[in-house]
């Protein structure tokens, strides 16, 4: 029994870790992430997941911002 609320407790903690992420782009759209958006420095992209679980990269370029929702 201490075993499975030890593994729930573990699983709550890590799920209120996770947080979204919005990007707003220069043309004004707006992407939504599943974790914080990183930067490649070598290739200039910002690489993150989409809701729907993708990997996907936008150029640094074309982020105005990034926010942490």
């Amino acid at each position: 029994m201490k075993a499975i609320l030890a593994a729930l407790l573990a699983f709550a903690a890590l799920a209120a870790c996770s947080s979204d992420y919005v990007l707003s782009t220069r043309t004004g759209g707006i992407i939504e992430t599943t974790n914080k958006p990183y930067l490649d420095e070598r290739t200039g992209m910002y690489n993150y997941r989409t809701k729907d679980g993708k990997d996907a990269a936008i150029r640094k370029e074309e982020v105005v911002e990034i926010l942490e929702r």
